[in-house]
């Protein structure tokens, strides 16, 4: 495998941090993003000094029971969403905004200059998120969105005035960068095993070199060929949930023949480009799915695949309900090299890497306490 010419150093050249958060029964609270930023610290410490971008989502509409997958929310829920932007962007300013040698102040006359309550240096400017046809003139289906950004570039925030959905904020977001690989992060998975970035990223970058190799000649139908060593290209790369544990060896492989031989050909343990002799390798198995889940891939690979033209996502939609489903289907009929997509498979797929806080129904620690309390109660007066 080649070495490509030039290489950043470190990872946060490399790679832009994109989280998404919107409406939760926690607000005004951020208990819950909190939890993912002590995550990063302590699993994947190279995350907190990369470029982020934050994409706080809003709701749709306000009814007399939150349905937040719909973008419903309570009168109350509104109130503390407007208080949770607010504490959102201030944590993640506090966190991110650390002096750094190498960033260089990124002016834009047409941007206007604000400054926040901690003397944050702020420049707020316009955008849109289109989605679906524009075959009618009287339809513009477009969300307008306020991005504030801080001068030396390394912080974002995207503010929808209508709600996006988690597929439109994640185009959005990729939209402002200019790193060649993201990290995609919702509000509510934390991990709990050290990711290996530098090294995946690396990997990554090296794959890039025989992306244009043709797909060696393979029988799918004969699984007892003698493995191959290849080089084939990663462009995405998921970190495993409960759910996925296994996977190489679960239904969603075993029962496709074609994909039971893509793994047979090409799981392996990647040598770890960044550290000495002896260290531990990074064990990757074909992935046949594009999941929203905690990943990393590679920004213009997310662009043109999942997000191609502007009716490839509708507003309100979730990638893995949609661009998954067609990853998916692709892949059973020979296509996953037009995807590349990987699971990262510390011990052979035994290890969970990350893990579901539940945000939709989480409500912060206090609230979780009061909630325990009150079944306690009822089942004693049951009881």
């Amino acid at each position: 495998m080649s070495q490509p010419q030039s290489q950043p150093s470190h990872a946060h050249d490399l790679l832009t941090l994109i989280i998404t958060t919107s409406p939760t029964p926690s607000a005004p609270s951020t208990e819950l993003l909190s939890a993912i930023l002590v995550s990063f610290r302590k699993h994947c410490p190279d995350l907190t000094a990369c470029r982020v971008v934050l994409v706080i989502d809003t709701y749709d509409h306000i009814a007399s029971a939150a349905r937040l997958k719909k973008g419903h929310v309570t009168a109350d829920g509104a109130q503390n969403h407007e208080a949770y932007k607010e504490n959102a962007k201030k944590l993640i300013l506090h966190e991110f905004s650390q002096d750094r040698d190498g960033y260089e102040d990124d002016e834009d006359e047409n941007e206007n200059e604000n400054d926040d309550d901690d003397g944050h240096v702020l420049l707020v400017t316009e955008g849109d998120a289109e989605y679906g046809s524009s075959a009618y003139a009287q339809q513009t289906n477009a969300v307008p969105l306020t991005i504030t950004r801080t001068k030396d570039g390394r912080i974002s925030f995207i503010e929808p005035l209508q709600r996006l959905g988690f597929g439109l904020a994640v185009r959005s977001a990729l939209r402002l960068t200019e790193t060649p690989y993201v990290w995609i992060q919702q509000h509510d998975w934390s991990l709990i095993y050290d990711i290996p970035l530098a090294p995946l990223l690396t990997i990554m970058q090296e794959s890039e070199a025989v992306e244009s190799e043709s797909e060696p000649d393979y029988d799918y139908g004969s699984e007892s060929r003698r493995r191959q060593t290849v080089t084939v290209p990663v462009k995405y790369v998921c970190f495993p949930s409960v759910r996925m544990l296994s996977y190489a060896t679960s239904d969603h492989v075993m029962q496709f023949p074609a994909l039971r031989a893509l793994t047979n050909l090409y799981k392996q343990n990647f040598s770890n480009p960044t550290a000495q002799a002896g260290a531990s390798k990074i064990p990757l198995t074909p992935l046949f799915f594009w999941h929203d889940k905690p990943h990393i891939a590679s920004t213009e690979h997310y662009l043109s695949q999942v997000f191609p033209n502007r009716v490839a996502m509708l507003r309100g939609a979730f990638i893995e309900d949609t661009a998954g489903h067609r990853a998916r289907t692709e892949m059973k009929d020979g296509q996953w090299k037009k995807w590349a997509c990987w699971l990262y498979y510390p011990d052979e797929g035994k290890q969970l890497c990350v893990r579901h806080l539940k945000g939709r129904t989480w409500r912060g620690a206090e609230g979780e306490l009061e909630q325990k309390f009150e079944w306690m109660r009822l089942n004693s007066l049951a009881s």
